[in-house]
């Protein structure tokens, strides 16, 4: 009885366990350098295991939420079945990999509405990582939030 009382209990604590953390994800707005101009969320990615690679492709996907009202998505639309994020494994020996020391810049705009401030914008990050040294690849996610400040 005691067995079974202890395992229930343990049972919480698997169920609501996250997933590994392969990686740290953290987000800048880069606003625009003329009035009118392409301005960017800018996402950094830190591997927390050295043998980790951030795939090239399919490319990192944002999505803003639904809910928010100071910025504009201006990506262009999802690939098809080939390149869709939903649907890639990878292959870690053929894999193409983007360089962790330079940003993925995802374009945005300011809302016309947007409240004037600073405001913190929710967002979520899709991207896909592979192992070299075990010969895996998964798709990961991270939600993230982007300061903004409104002039």
């Amino acid at each position: 009885m005691r067995r079974v009382l202890v395992l229930l209990a343990l049972l919480p604590a698997v169920v609501l366990a996250e997933g590994p953390r392969h990686f740290s994800v953290v987000a800048s707005f880069v606003p625009a350098e003329k009035p009118g101009g392409p301005a960017h969320v800018a996402v950094s990615f830190r591997a927390l295991d050295p043998d980790l690679r951030l795939n090239e492709s399919p490319a990192p996907r944002l999505t803003l939420d639904l809910e928010q009202a100071v910025l504009v998505d201006k990506q262009s639309p999802a690939q098809g079945a080939q390149g869709s994020p939903a649907t890639a494994e990878g292959d870690p020996l053929t894999t193409r990999y983007r360089d962790l020391a330079r940003p993925v810049l995802f374009p945005v705009a300011l809302a016309a509405t947007a409240p004037k401030g600073e405001q913190l914008v929710k967002a979520r990050v899709v991207f896909f990582y592979c192992s070299e040294r075990e010969a895996w690849c998964r798709r990961g996610a991270s939600e993230i939030e982007v300061p903004v400040v409104v002039r």
